[in-house]
């Protein structure tokens, strides 16, 4: 297929990382095409994080989308990983946290967009804390597993919509750190957070790229590419 314009904004997607294969699901790619982006995939080396790489990255792309995945390693964080977890492969884990850590160093006005495992490190990042398994707090948490549909509140000035969203983890954000809480579950989990000092700096706990409702799904690629191209002059 022919571009239409070799302007449009390119969005970086952070791939995981399994057996010695970086992969991620299409309908990452899908979503940010239909918004307008052209997608490329990150992935780090096998033979570990480079900064220098990740800073070229950085440079390459106009915005970012961190990607779901399993849970992180908590130690660094300065407290146990959870018994119940399932690790994420940590060489992606590092990737991602480089990706954050840089883009905060030398482009924290570029647009990002940070999924499920993704909002959490964001979270993490800024000083957030997580509520490693849900099951020992929240009695309905069972709606938040397996792809299921639940409802999500905005809070006021938020830009958020109320709607349906398609959730798939046990994990979520505690505390937000530094950033805004911008959206809780019916039950009071968080679910999005943002940077108000950033023009599109979001994380959402659940998966926009299988979320029907078109504000809280390919609303939000939407957001992130205009953002891009904003900052680009597209």
């Amino acid at each position: 297929m022919i571009m239409e314009s070799m302007s449009e904004p390119v969005i970086g997607i952070s791939c995981q990382v399994h057996e010695q294969r970086a992969r991620v699901r299409l309908a990452y790619v899908d979503a940010v095409r239909r918004a307008g982006g052209v997608p490329i995939l990150l992935s780090p080396p096998a033979g570990g994080v480079e900064t220098e790489l990740v800073d070229r990255l950085l440079e390459l792309c106009d915005g970012l989308v961190l990607t779901g995945g399993d849970d992180p390693s908590m130690e660094r964080y300065g407290v146990a990983t959870h018994p119940a977890a399932t690790v994420e492969d940590p060489l992606r884990q590092a990737f991602d946290e480089a990706v954050l850590s840089r883009r905060a160093a030398v482009a924290p006005d570029k647009p990002l967009l940070a999924i499920c495992l993704g909002m959490q490190l964001l979270a993490l990042s800024r000083g957030g804390t997580l509520n490693q398994h849900l099951a020992d707090d929240v009695l309905t948490h069972a709606d938040h597993l397996d792809n299921r549909v639940h409802p999500v509140v905005p809070e006021a000035g938020s830009g958020l919509e109320a709607g349906l969203v398609t959730s798939y983890h046990h994990q979520a954000v505690r505390d937000a750190g530094d950033l805004r809480v911008t959206a809780r579950a019916h039950d009071g989990v968080i679910e999005a957070i943002d940077d108000p000092e950033q023009p599109c700096c979001v994380g959402v706990q659940w998966h926009p790229e299988r979320t029907l409702t078109p504000g809280l799904g390919d609303g939000l690629f939407a957001r992130l590419v205009r953002a891009a191209g904003a900052r680009v002059g597209v």
